[in-house]
């Protein structure tokens, strides 16, 4: 068993489902949130940055404070995102191995609801929803939280949209003795706001790992482009990290479209993500995310949430973000659980000027990564051309006949000169085409 989650008083069964998990290392929230949790009765607001393990800091403490004699729904965890929400729920299923009885629920939106609906006939302990679809169940009869003692807000700056038009509603229906636990990785004034209108006045305050941006492990970087080399610069880097793994942001939903339909066709393994995807194609994504068949996810801010993958080694911010906040969720998705990481931000001249805010405010010192030179961009998109042909399928529709002339052109040259025709085929056109004089890498006389 850990000791240190003893200390903090986590019981047996789920210190066994710990050990399982090869989890014997409390993290700084954890340490500061579980004993809060359990042994006082105030609302409580936990500050701390992405990946620094708050979904067990309040997932713990509420397993064990749930009554498994009473059949009513006694925790509600709200989500800003249905990914989020998934993770929330398959968290607190595994953390709950031995402790049977607790009965837990997803309802989020994007699939369909009247599975849900059906699922909540059954009894039910706790649930976690995303706002709008937890509305839905209540103005459709289907869901009683009047009984529930605890809410749980996740990620909550990033919720604030959703909950605008929502939370009033929802906390109207909840008991007024009920206690509130917020977690969020910044503190905006909005968010002090929400403290006063739905908190009371009595609040415990902890905050954990708040000295930099996310971790000491992430190395901020930036790199200045010209707009129309922005694609190369960021291809030349990509296949610098061949084998890794990491998370393109862009602003809005088209961009990730446009960036993930280039990636693809330069035969990036690569996938897109933002809100207007299906559901079912979200998760297929995510799947192939996590499972390892991409390396690379693209996608807007809010549909990367709850993505909690440690061998995440980069982020890459397409686009500076208009949020400093936001940066702090970007860069939080690399160097989860202690490990190291990078975060790219590709600039333009005139954005310059924005590094010294960023750093200012978020407490955070940006170095400025070397752009790879002209010949190493050509050299780049050369190796890309030749990857592109050598995933290229087969036409079977062409004629033998056909296939047999192209042979008879080639037939008496051997591989190693029908390479080199090729290359200097492809630089030929590569530099009429771009009208520019590139000057191409050359043997070393001996």
């Amino acid at each position: 068993m850990s000791k240190q989650f003893l200390k903090l008083g986590i019981t047996e069964p789920i210190q066994k489902r710990l050990l399982d998990l090869d989890i014997n290392i409390p993290t700084d929230i954890q340490k500061k949130a579980i004993p809060v949790l359990l042994n006082q009765k105030e609302d409580f607001v936990g500050l701390a940055k992405t990946g620094t393990g708050k979904t067990a800091a309040f997932g713990l403490p509420l397993l064990q404070m749930i009554d498994v004699n009473n059949p009513t729904i006694q925790a509600v965890i709200l989500a800003p995102t249905r990914e989020l929400g998934h993770q929330i729920h398959d968290n607190l299923k595994s953390f709950s191995t031995y402790l049977s009885e607790i009965s837990i629920a997803s309802v989020c939106g994007g699939i369909p609801i009247k599975p849900q609906i059906e699922r909540l006939t059954n009894p039910t302990h706790i649930v976690i929803a995303t706002p709008g679809r937890l509305i839905d169940l209540m103005n459709r009869g289907a869901i009683d939280i009047k009984s529930a003692n605890y809410l749980v807000l996740d990620e909550a700056d990033e919720m604030l949209s959703a909950l605008k038009e929502g939370l009033d509603k929802i906390v109207a229906v909840l008991p007024k003795s009920r206690r509130t636990i917020l977690f969020t990785a910044t503190m905006p004034g909005t968010i002090k706001q929400m403290m006063q209108n739905y908190m009371s006045k009595h609040i415990i305050q902890v905050s954990a790992d708040m000295e930099t941006v996310g971790h000491q492990g992430i190395d901020h970087r930036y790199v200045v482009v010209e707009p129309i080399e922005k694609l190369e610069v960021l291809m030349h880097f990509l296949s610098s990290k061949e084998g890794e793994r990491g998370i393109i942001f862009c602003k809005t939903k088209a961009a990730v479209n446009k960036l993930a339909k280039n990636l693809a066709i330069n035969k990036f393994s690569s996938g897109a993500l933002h809100g207007s995807l299906s559901q079912p194609i979200r998760d297929r994504i995510m799947e192939q995310f996590r499972e390892g068949h991409i390396d690379i996810l693209v996608a807007t801010d809010l549909a990367a949430r709850g993505i909690d993958i440690k061998e995440i080694s980069y982020v890459v911010n397409y686009h500076l973000p208009d949020v400093y906040d936001t940066y702090v969720h970007r860069s939080g998705r690399t160097a989860r659980a202690g490990a190291k990481g990078l975060s790219l931000t590709i600039i333009q001249e005139e954005e310059i000027e924005d590094i010294p805010e960023f750093e200012s405010v978020l407490g955070i010192v940006f170095k400025e990564f070397k752009k790879a030179d002209v010949q190493s961009i050509e050299e780049n998109n050369g190796l890309l051309w030749a990857k592109k042909i050598f995933k290229t399928k087969p036409n079977h529709t062409i004629s033998n006949e056909f296939k047999d002339k192209i042979k008879t052109v080639f037939h008496h040259l051997t591989k190693e000169e029908l390479i080199e025709k090729l290359l200097a085929n492809y630089l030929a056109q590569h530099t009429n085409s771009t009208h520019t004089k590139t000057e191409i890498p050359k043997k070393k006389k001996k």
